[in-house]
C-alpha cells in the first residue's frame, strides 16, 4: 500500500528486529508495529533505533498503554500485541540517548493510541 501511495519512497520490507541499513536518519518511525514485538525484541529494539538516528533525530512508537499482553484481531486473525511499563521504555530511552519530547497514553485524538516521541540527545 505504501508503494502505491508514495511510489517516489524508497520502500523496504524487513525485519525490524535485524535491521542493519548502514545509514541513519532524522526520524524514526514504528507505528503500530513496535507492540507486536514481544517483550525481549523490544527491548533490543533500542539499540537498533539509535544505530539509524543522526544526531538530534526524532524517534516517534507507539506502545500499549501499561505492561502487559493482548490479542487482537485484523481481518478476523489473531494478532499479538505486547507492552513495556512506561518507566521501562523511559530508561531504555535514556540509555540509549534519546530523551522524552511527549508521551500520550490512548491519546483520544489519536484512535485511541499510546504514542511516545523522544529526541536522539
Amino acid at each position: 500500500m505504501a508503494k502505491d501511495r508514495q511510489p517516489a519512497g524508497d520502500w523496504l520490507i524487513a525485519d525490524m528486529r535485524t535491521l542493519s541499513l548502514s545509514r541513519t536518519f532524522d526520524g524514526l518511525l514504528a507505528w503500530d508495529s513496535f507492540f507486536h514485538l514481544g517483550y525481549d525484541d523490544q527491548r533490543r529494539m533500542f539499540a537498533v533505533f539509535r544505530r539509524h538516528a543522526n544526531a538530534g533525530a526524532a524517534l516517534m512508537f507507539t506502545s500499549g498503554p501499561s505492561y502487559g499482553e493482548a490479542i487482537g484481531r485484523l481481518e478476523g486473525e489473531p494478532l499479538f500485541h505486547a507492552s513495556l511499563d512506561g518507566a521501562e521504555y523511559r530508561t531504555l530511552l535514556d540509555a540509549h540517548g534519546f530523551a522524552v519530547v511527549a508521551h500520550a497514553v490512548e491519546d483520544p485524538e489519536c484512535g485511541g493510541h499510546t504514542i511516545w516521541l523522544a529526541r536522539l540527545r
